[in-house]
């Protein structure tokens, strides 16, 4: 039932003279309770089947490892209510909070919201929480009432991060999760956040934390036997979160829930203290002459320039090593920067088999409505010799 705040129906409520009854309907614990669609950034959107049980189960581990709600506190909706946020407005509908939507992601009608609202969360793809560092600049207290910016979906690049963190202080929390397991794969707490920055807090900002409450996170091989620390492979993760299946697609649920492991089809490693590092998606994969790439890798290097403001690398085919790495960049705004420099940039810090054979200079690059860069659309660009 949808009543706006604005209507008479509402004002009744309020007063007492309205006091119809909202008919409910029974339900079991593992019936369907919401239709999650996926991003849709490598394929057709696939729609998760989440339970009761799951939904519950996620709003509980919400109170268990990210934050606790009281009454009257805010949940600020500027990012779209069918992915993350509105799966966060569940643990704030439980304690009694304060739902507040806004028409579409505005950086600045944030910012203003901050300052009117009291004890405010909110969740964010990693581009959205850039978007608000720019905007705020110049703006005193930009952060306001924020209590906790909790961000996912998407890698948050360690640059970018420092740059949240600067401007908001640590009060955020990292989420690894799918639809498939909403929100609850792996967390990096307030905690996690806080240090001196040196190399061991720097690699913990790098990583997407440990397991959430309850769930088993496991990094395997083809086989699925559980590789050792250090070593990548696909993640796996079993709990009371994890999807019923994808609704009317049988052939995609047998190929993710196998023997009860959700396999998540992203690439990562342990290390020794137990946080999670993701090192890309299985599908981003860039293997030239068999040595394995991973783009995020790349990104995180070229993104240290301080005249990069976007960055995405995908593979290329060539005729002999099979794929080679390429780099689409967005500048910022009146910046320059010559494609030497920037390979001088790469060499300074990874392998040189690992740097871009080819750098494309973008005014945008292709996203989601989630804010998810479309490799796919890249991709296509490529393929179709539209690359500039």
């Amino acid at each position: 039932i949808f009543v706006s705040v604005q209507g008479e129906t509402y004002a009744d409520w309020l007063s007492g003279r309205q006091a119809t009854d909202i008919e409910t309907h029974p339900s079991a614990p593992d019936d369907l309770a919401w239709l999650f669609y996926t991003s849709g950034t490598t394929g057709a959107p696939k729609g998760a089947m989440l339970t009761h049980r799951n939904l519950l189960m996620m709003a509980l581990q919400y109170f268990a490892d990210v934050d606790s709600i009281r009454p009257g506190e805010t949940m600020l909706h500027a990012a779209p209510l069918s992915h993350a946020s509105g799966l966060y407005g569940l643990p704030h509908l439980i304690a009694g909070g304060h739902q507040v939507v806004q028409p579409g992601f505005d950086a600045h009608a944030v910012l203003d919201a901050l300052q009117q609202y009291p004890a405010v969360s909110l969740f964010g793809a990693p581009t959205m929480l850039t978007r608000l560092v720019n905007a705020a600049t110049g703006v005193p207290n930009a952060r306001g009432n924020l209590k906790l910016a909790s961000y996912g979906g998407a890698p948050m690049y360690l640059n970018d991060l420092q740059s949240v963190m600067a401007v908001f202080g640590t009060d955020l929390f990292a989420i690894y999760g799918q639809g498939e397991s909403p929100m609850t794969i792996t967390g990096l707490t307030k905690h996690d956040h806080r240090g001196s920055g040196d190399a061991a807090h720097l690699a913990r900002l790098s990583s997407c934390g440990t397991p959430r409450t309850g769930m088993q996170v496991q990094v395997v091989d083809a086989s699925g036997m559980p590789l050792p620390t250090g070593q990548s492979g696909e993640v796996v993760v079993r709990g009371e979160t994890v999807m019923r299946g994808y609704w009317g697609n049988e052939a995609a649920t047998q190929k993710t829930l196998r023997d009860g492991w959700l396999w998540t089809g992203d690439i990562g490693a342990f290390d020794d203290l137990g946080y999670l590092t993701l090192k890309d998606r299985s599908k981003d994969l860039i293997i030239r002459g068999g040595s394995n790439i991973y783009p995020r890798e790349i990104e995180e290097v070229l993104l240290k320039h301080a005249a990069v403001a976007e960055v995405s690398v995908i593979g290329r085919a060539h005729a002999d090593l099979g794929e080679e790495p390429v780099a689409f960049v967005v500048l910022r705004d009146g910046q320059t920067v010559c494609t030497e420099a920037l390979d001088a940039l790469c060499l300074d810090h990874i392998a040189r088999f690992k740097r871009p054979r080819a750098y494309f200079f973008e005014a945008s690059l292709p996203k989601s409505n989630y804010g998810k860069i479309l490799k796919t659309e890249l991709r296509k660009k490529i393929a179709e010799g539209n690359n500039t």
